[in-house]
């Protein structure tokens, strides 16, 4: 057994780096649906690494449908905290038509392609009977809309909820239990996974460049034996394999299928690779001397009251990528982080943020915090740290999504292993696992968790028939 890793970490999109006085989550962030059908929840668990209210079991029954519900003030862009009974109606409405999305599973007539086109068309047919008939209302009702489509996009990973099919949309499964962080880091839990491991089982900075199969590849000096598969490296070494388990994301795939391959994958897998979805969505951490905010709040959202889902946004990125930003979650508890807050970003405008110097982005982010709250002595923070996942030559990107003209057929496909044929005498060469691998889990750790624990069943099953 080899477990070959291209960068200097293990866990790939788990990574936890120090920042201020804790740790920081550079990609995945949660346990989305921590109670007992989570297996990331249940390995955390057992390894001991979850803090005690993850352990209450009316926490693990709480219904959140991937929202977790934060204290909240929302800051609109005139420097004013908005009215949160005005906030809170936008968001239901939100919630209500993202709900009616879903339902759409398996119809076989849909009223648009898009998430994004379904949710505008239904604002649109709600828009005259917004808050009655006063204008600004409208406006600002709207405006918050413009926001919830923006964290939507964080949640799928995309830049635009039109770039979400709505029929597959429905097939996403949210498990129950209000989402919880590792107060050791989310890494914590691949460290203790891995020390199970013989040493020398695990190479850093690995980095492959082809894997041949359908071969007949033989150990140098040993011609008894013969592997059907060659991993080569960047580095030139190369490894033997009868079964090569592969967890490169959709990203690096779809950037590299065509010579990552020899021969190349079947025109079905690669056309699933081409229509499936995949975006980014990137983290910037700020560290404050003292906190502007108050101790129960937990999430700051932004609005720029300006905006309306109805509209076109701007293409201008240079002038414009900083609105694409939903707000700041503040990381608790400050005992253990300082005090940081974490903003969220998807799309184009994220990856525009990846070309900038940290100086540039912590310089906008205080302009942002300044102008929404109204305070322009407000204090610069004293450090910057984002992720850039789309930089990242290993992702190019965060996660998968299901997009226009692909379905979770796209999905099952992707997961099937080669060769094709069942009879092969040289079955289960190629296996595919990682979150976009796994059907209704998706864009999750769990789901890439259970998509490697399939993959190494059918090898176990093969071993013992």
């Amino acid at each position: 057994l080899r477990l070959l890793e291209a960068a200097a970490h293990v866990g790939g999109r788990v990574c936890s780096r120090p920042f201020a006085s804790g740790l920081v989550e550079m990609g995945a962030h949660w346990i989305h649906g921590p109670s007992p059908g989570n297996p990331v929840f249940c390995l955390a668990t057992h390894y001991g690494l979850l803090g005690p209210e993850a352990a209450q079991e009316e926490n693990q029954r709480v219904e959140a449908g991937g929202h977790p519900p934060l204290p909240c003030i929302t800051y609109g862009s005139s420097g004013k905290v908005l009215d949160s009974h005005t906030v809170s109606k936008a968001h239901n409405l939100f919630d209500t038509l993202l709900a009616s999305a879903r339902a759409f599973k398996g119809a076989q007539v849909l009223p648009t392609p898009s998430v994004g086109q379904y949710l505008r068309d239904e604002i649109t047919r709600r828009v005259p009977t917004l808050e009655g008939t006063k204008e600004d209302a409208r406006q600002l009702c709207l405006a918050i809309l413009a926001s919830c489509f923006k964290l939507e996009c964080c949640i799928s990973g995309t830049h635009s909820m039109d770039l979400v099919a709505l029929e597959p949309f429905g097939e996403y499964i949210s498990l129950p239990g209000l989402d919880c962080t590792f107060p050791g880091g989310y890494s914590s839990l691949a460290n203790h996974m891995l020390s199970a491991l013989p040493e020398g089982t695990v190479l850093l900075n690995k980095a492959v460049r082809t894997i041949q199969w359908q071969g007949s590849f033989h150990e140098e000096g040993d011609n008894a034996r013969d592997f059907p598969v060659r991993v080569e490296c960047e580095d030139g070494d190369s490894f033997l394999a009868d079964h090569v388990i592969i967890t490169v994301p959709l990203g690096f795939l779809k950037e590299h299928h065509l010579d990552f391959f020899e021969p190349r994958l079947p025109k079905q897998k690669a056309e699933a690779i081409h229509r499936l979805g995949f975006g980014t969505n990137n983290k910037i951490f700020l560290e404050f001397e003292e906190p502007f905010w108050e101790p129960q709040q937990q999430l700051l959202e932004v609005v720029w009251e300006d905006e309306s889902p109805l509209e076109e946004p701007s293409n201008d990125l240079e002038a414009s990528w900083f609105k694409k930003l939903i707000g700041f979650v503040v990381l608790q508890p400050p005992e253990q982080h300082g005090h940081v807050l974490c903003g969220f970003i998807a799309g184009k405008e994220s990856e525009y943020m990846e070309t900038l110097s940290d100086a540039e982005v912590l310089s906008t982010m205080t302009c942002v915090l300044r102008t929404v709250t109204g305070n322009p002595c407000l204090p610069t923070p004293r450090r910057v740290l984002r992720s850039q996942w789309h930089s990242s030559p290993y992702t190019r990107g965060s996660y998968s999504y299901v997009a226009v003209g692909s379905s979770g057929d796209d999905i099952d496909v992707l997961a099937q292993p080669l060769p094709e044929d069942p009879k092969d005498p040289r079955p289960l060469q190629l296996l595919f696992a990682g979150e976009a691998t796994h059907r209704t889990f998706y864009s999750t750790t769990h789901g890439a968790l259970l998509s490697g624990w399939r993959e190494a069943e059918r090898l176990i099953q093969l071993i013992e028939a």
